[in-house]
């Protein structure tokens, strides 16, 4: 043991314990060496990059509206009576002229020969009148009677054919009132739901409103037009509205499959809102389309030369200020502010931040930061989706369009 202090067995295995330790700890150190090592030749973040496209694009503006009959016409009752028949069924096109109430019309027969009655009695006393004045007339001449005889008899026939065109008016009167018992359309259209039903008192002072029909071929809406909206087309147009071919797009999302055109606009600017109301016509031929259906209108008002866009999903949103993810010739991360305008398909058009020649990212943005080098790789479906932009509504020509919601910055894309 060369002079040594012998060991014993139990020392022993501590030393050989305390070596597999030293060992242990020495390799897990080399380990975490290794692995440091290694973390720090972390390749860069793999990003998907659309290069900036630059095409001449079509500027729409939008407007919600909602649909009203060409002409509505309100059926009222104009005589008191009550209720008998109703002719039509409710939702059906009516015809002009077409009878669609009837009010019991025995009070206004019975009314009508009693007119009759009093037209001819007033026409037998204008008779006598005029007979007695046909007499006394010579006899005043000859100074047989006096001039009074003949100033009271020419009295009595004047007033004796007063009442008989009073007794004319009366019954005149009594065949019109007569004729209102049957209620009829003044124009053709679509018949409403009816508001009175049979046995139902109506008329002057009780259900006086039975039902509407409307026109609706073509169709009317109403446009809100901002103010400088108005102006802008209207000095364009020389002082008219313009004729611009209008798409009609209906709740559900579907286009009216007829053009519609700006007829007129509204007599003055409502004070509370700045707008005037433009009054746009669509044909209607199938009555598709009813009164107060909502909807909106579209017009292309522009076409903007050299328009710069970039996805949708590249765009973010951070405290009200807009952004995207630029891709150096180096491969390094410029995050840009920029101006964004109208919608197009899915796409932006970006007024102030961009090049035509540059990159920005579509997908990563979520793992990149100012400055960071990455790997960038083309993104495909959008690439091929540019060739095909198709126009898309924006919410409204004189307000700038911003991305949605769901753009904003959360760690989405």
């Amino acid at each position: 043991m060369g002079g040594g202090i012998p060991m014993s067995r139990k020392d022993r295995i501590m030393h050989c314990c305390c070596l597999s330790i030293l060992t242990i700890f020495g390799a897990l150190l080399l380990l975490s060496g290794c692995k440091k090592q290694q973390e720090g030749e972390t390749p860069p973040p793999t990003v998907e990059v659309v290069d900036v496209i630059q095409k001449d694009v079509p500027v729409y503006s939008e407007w919600t509206t909602s649909t009203d009959g060409f002409v509505n016409a309100t059926i009222r009752a104009q005589v008191q009576g009550y209720l008998i028949k109703q002719n039509y069924k409710e939702g059906d096109f009516i015809k002009k002229g077409q009878v669609l109430f009837e009010i019991d019309p025995r009070p206004f027969e019975a009314i009508l020969e009693q007119a009759k009655g009093q037209l001819a009695q007033q026409q037998a006393r204008w008779e006598t009148a005029r007979a007695d004045l046909r007499r006394i007339k010579p006899l005043a001449e000859q100074r047989a009677l006096s001039m009074k005889d003949l100033d009271d008899a020419t009295g009595a026939e004047q007033a004796a054919h007063a009442a008989v065109t009073t007794a004319q008016a009366s019954l005149d009167k009594a065949q019109l009132d007569l004729g209102f018992t049957k209620i009829t359309s003044p124009i053709d259209g679509i018949a409403g739901i009816a508001k009175a039903q049979i046995g139902n008192l109506v008329g002057p002072g009780f259900i006086e409103e039975l039902t509407t029909v409307s026109t609706v071929d073509p169709i009317k809406v109403y446009i809100p037009v901002s103010e400088q909206e108005y102006l802008k087309h209207v000095q364009n147009s020389q002082g008219h509205i313009a004729k611009v071919p209008l798409e009609l797009i209906l709740a559900d999302g579907s286009v009216h499959p007829y053009k519609g055109t700006f007829a007129f606009a509204d007599r003055q600017v409502d004070v509370r809102t700045g707008t005037i109301k433009v009054t746009a016509l669509f044909r209607n031929p199938r009555n598709i389309l009813r009164p107060g259906q909502f909807a909106r209108v579209r017009a292309q008002t522009m076409v903007k030369k050299g328009a710069l866009l970039v996805p949708q999903r590249a765009i973010t949103e951070l405290q009200g200020s807009y952004q995207v993810a630029v891709v150096s010739p180096d491969n390094t991360i410029d995050i840009r502010p920029v101006k964004v305008t109208e919608r197009i398909d899915n796409f932006w058009v970006i007024d102030e931040g961009l090049k035509i020649s540059e990159k920005v990212v579509a997908e990563g943005v979520q793992k990149i930061q100012q400055g960071m080098k990455v790997s960038p790789r083309h993104f495909g479906a959008e690439a091929k989706a540019a060739i095909e932009i198709k126009p898309e509504v924006i919410p409204n020509s004189t307000s700038k369009s911003k991305p949605s919601p769901a753009l904003k910055k959360s760690g989405k894309r």
